[in-house]
């Protein structure tokens, strides 16, 4: 009777392990569940970005999407409500808010215009984040105010011989003095035609591969940039894409993110934070359209 009951007892102990296991992971997905729901501030932040989509973005869309061209009442109340510098430091004039907020700001747009969406993705994913993680104290003086404030950015990688392999591009970068001289095309180059600060991605020592590859700031007005036509797309057609050229473009040296040749590592950084940016863009954009066949009951049905 001893040796049975030990052995009952032994079995049931296996069996309890398990659910214990269980329980426990079922507790800390809990957790996780609920660090998913917003806080009263972030609740009061996507009312707000819903309202001024609404109401100011809203009445603009099939205009825009009829001339091709966003609206530069838009960007400019974009900037107005503090959302083209969600992350900057309010001494730098920015929001000073997190990323999280960036990403319901970014889907509360997309529900009404997924173009008007990426270029304030564009901004505050990757060209803000490029400044407040790489750049100089200097440049951050110098740019952050800006991009919270009235100035688009922009952000330069593909080319057409290096789309899915971004890192074997052709642009080159070559240092004379205090100067880099740059020469080389981008394609398919978002906020082209509202920025007025580009990040260029620019190999400095091609026999180096993409070890060479360096962040490099670029100001619109650089006598060396010329920006070409704005492609025809099928969507979103008020963001422009356009394809850039650089002709004996010359950037001072320390306007450089980062470290020379870490431009690969600062790309690939920024991008995996700028798709989660689209990855609110498409839920917003799903969810848009989903509010909008729900006002037709017999689509619906």
């Amino acid at each position: 009777f001893v040796a049975n009951s030990e052995k009952m007892l032994s079995n049931l102990a296996r069996v309890r392990a398990p659910v214990a296991m269980l329980r426990a992971t079922a507790a800390r997905s809990m957790c996780r569940l609920a660090s998913t729901q917003f806080s009263e501030e972030e609740l009061m932040l996507q009312d707000t970005v819903r309202r001024f989509a609404k109401e100011q973005i809203g009445p603009r869309v099939s205009a825009m999407d009829e001339a091709c061209k966003m609206d530069q009442q838009v960007i400019q109340g974009l900037f107005d409500q503090g959302l083209m510098g969600i992350e900057i430091d309010p001494d730098m004039g920015g929001s000073g808010m997190s990323f999280v907020d960036s990403c319901i700001v970014i889907e509360e747009i997309a529900k009404i215009d997924p173009a008007v969406a990426v270029l304030c993705d564009i901004q505050n994913t990757l060209i803000v984040t490029a400044f407040r993680k790489y750049a100089s104290q200097e440049l951050q003086r110098k740019y952050l105010p800006r991009f919270a404030t009235d100035t688009v950015g922009s952000f330069c990688l593909s080319e057409t011989s290096s789309g899915s392999d971004a890192f074997a591009m052709k642009t080159r970068a070559d240092l004379q003095g205090d100067e880099y001289v740059i020469n080389g095309e981008k394609c398919w180059i978002s906020n082209s035609l509202e920025a007025g600060v580009f990040v260029v991605f620019a190999n400095v020592d091609p026999s180096k591969g993409y070890k060479g590859v360096t962040a490099f700031v670029v100001d619109k007005e650089n006598p060396g940039l010329i920006i070409g036509k704005k492609e025809n797309k099928l969507g979103l057609t008020a963001s422009s894409t356009c394809q850039l050229t650089f002709t004996d473009m010359r950037v001072p040296k320390d306007h450089v993110l980062g470290n020379v040749g870490e431009g690969y590592k600062i790309a690939i950084g920024l991008l995996n934070e700028g798709r989660i940016g689209i990855a609110a863009q498409m839920v917003g954009l799903a969810e848009g359209a989903y509010e909008y066949v729900s006002g037709f009951p017999d689509f619906m049905n």
